[in-house]
């Protein structure tokens, strides 16, 4: 049986470009049903797409971007807006599946669409309700072992035995599940005996394990890191924002009292934290790998 390189050094180039563009929004509308329904306990298949209203939305109706632009943001049925987010998202799903297919092999890159399709349904959920559900953590840790195991390119474990690079690419991922999780939960247990209260909701440790498994222990530790320095990035920027302006920032992320009440941004209060773990790691795994792993390489050689 080909392998997906065999399959893909037959095809014109444009081909597949093209139609992993066109499916990635086609997933990326996907995506925005699991946004919506998945933390309000809803099934993603059943009923179909409809309107606010309650109205079904046809086929001709729901093509990603296209009929948003058509339509002009409102629904056909009873002329309720749309928000930007969807194509947004559909768009975002498209870019991000094209950067896979052309810059991986096929075998990572169809790892890495799923990577992509995972964190973006888990950032959208946090902002929205800063949750994120089993499905997407739990599930996702699952579904990264598996692929690292059928996909062993996923971890750069390539020999002349299938097996032993499965079992090598399993071994990783596995590593990256321990070392994600294990290092977001004591950096939370340590700030919480520090703060004299929670710092970190346990999602996000599930959630970087998951990321982990995908990444490798490597990734994790930058995802981790990483995020916690985009956060900072993002804090200081929005504080100083509303500072200078008076306003929220155009890009302000949601923030709650300990015991789950809305709050304005400031000091003591939380934040959706899962963003930046999955920003990050995204960042990982479409380049900064490169030097990631040169770095922990040269450590190594100290010791």
């Amino acid at each position: 049986m080909p392998t997906l390189e065999e399959i893909a050094r037959t095809v014109p180039t444009w081909y597949f470009t093209v139609w992993v563009g066109f499916m990635g929004a086609c997933v990326g509308s996907f995506l925005n049903v699991c946004i919506y329904r998945i933390p309000k306990g809803e099934s993603v298949v059943t009923p179909g797409s409809h309107c606010g209203c309650g109205k079904p939305i046809p086929w001709y109706n729901n093509l990603p971007i296209l009929s948003w632009l058509i339509l002009r943001g409102r629904a056909r049925c009873c002329g309720r807006a749309f928000s930007f987010r969807y194509p947004a998202i559909e768009f975002l799903t498209a870019v991000l599946f094209l950067l896979c297919w052309l810059q991986f092999t096929p075998g990572k890159a169809v790892a890495g669409m799923v990577l992509c399709s995972i964190v973006i349904c888990a950032l959208f959920i946090d902002l929205d309700h800063m949750i994120i559900p089993d499905a997407f953590t739990i599930g996702g840790a699952a579904v990264g072992i598996a692929l690292s195991m059928i996909l062993p390119s996923l971890h750069g474990q390539s020999h002349d035995f299938f097996m032993i690079a499965s079992l090598r690419a399993g071994q990783q991922s596995l590593l990256g599940l321990f070392v994600g999780s294990a290092l977001v939960l004591w950096i939370a247990l340590f700030a919480e005996a520090i703060l004299k209260k929670e710092a970190m909701g346990f999602g996000d440790v599930k959630f970087l394990g998951a990321l982990g498994a995908f990444v490798g222990w490597k990734g994790a530790v930058f995802g981790m890191f990483g995020g916690a320095i985009l956060g900072c990035i993002w804090f200081i920027a929005a504080y100083l924002w509303k500072k200078i302006t008076g306003r929220n920032s155009p890009v302000a992320l949601p923030a709650e009292t300990p015991d789950g009440q809305p709050a304005e941004l400031g000091m003591g209060v939380h934040v959706p934290f899962g963003p930046m773990l999955g920003v990050a790691s995204l960042i990982y795994f479409f380049g900064a790998h490169r030097w990631v792993d040169a770095y922990f390489a040269e450590l190594q050689t100290l010791f």
